[in-house]
């Protein structure tokens, strides 16, 4: 048999963790914010750009030849991809589950929503959101719900370690705060 197929280990199989569980599919969790941002931009794209780039794509149009027109030319295409992202939005909003995060308010375990501190293994402490795939800014400190440090932490109460598979072994995360967004007033 070749030794590409026979299966060689240098550590204990007690260190080898499963993998994560498969995220499930069809699931679009978002927060009430990031769900409106997503609409607004919408009905923006809806309401003005696609109609503005109409218009445009119209008068290029009845300038004649269509083939050296650039007007004509990028507005042809610039209303592409206002119409893909118009259809992108559109599916993303229809599977969109609104998760509101203030209900754990004051609570001490991870959930969608939190904002959450850990410390690695080197006692260096990072705080992230753990928000939507939709609404998530990495430079903001903003993490998707489906990411890998996200699915490790959540569940988890503060003061527990948990591990994370990372590419290089394992890493331990310990849980050091949680802060959930306070209720809004009934309006």
């Amino acid at each position: 048999m070749s030794k590409a197929f026979t299966r060689e280990t240098d550590h204990d199989e007690d260190d080898e963790l499963p993998p994560p569980p498969p995220v499930p599919s069809g699931k679009n969790y978002i927060t009430r914010a990031g769900y409106e941002r997503l609409r607004a931009e919408l009905f923006t794209l809806m309401d003005d750009e696609r109609p503005k780039m109409v218009e445009i794509v119209h008068w290029a149009a009845s300038n004649g030849d269509r083939s050296e027109n650039g007007d004509y030319l990028y507005g042809k295409k610039r209303l592409r991809e206002i119409d893909r992202r118009i259809r992108f939005l559109t599916q993303r909003l229809e599977i969109a589950e609104v998760v509101d995060a203030s209900l754990h308010h004051g609570g001490d375990q991870v959930f969608f929503g939190c904002t959450v501190t850990y410390a690695d293994d080197t006692g260096t402490e990072t705080t992230v959101t753990i928000l939507g795939v939709d609404e998530v800014d990495s430079a903001r400190g903003e993490i998707s719900w489906v990411s890998p440090v996200a699915r490790a932490l959540l569940k988890a109460r503060v003061g527990e370690v948990v591990r994370l598979v990372v590419p290089g072994g394992v890493q331990e995360l310990e849980v050091v705060a949680v802060h959930y967004p306070a209720p809004q007033a009934a309006a």
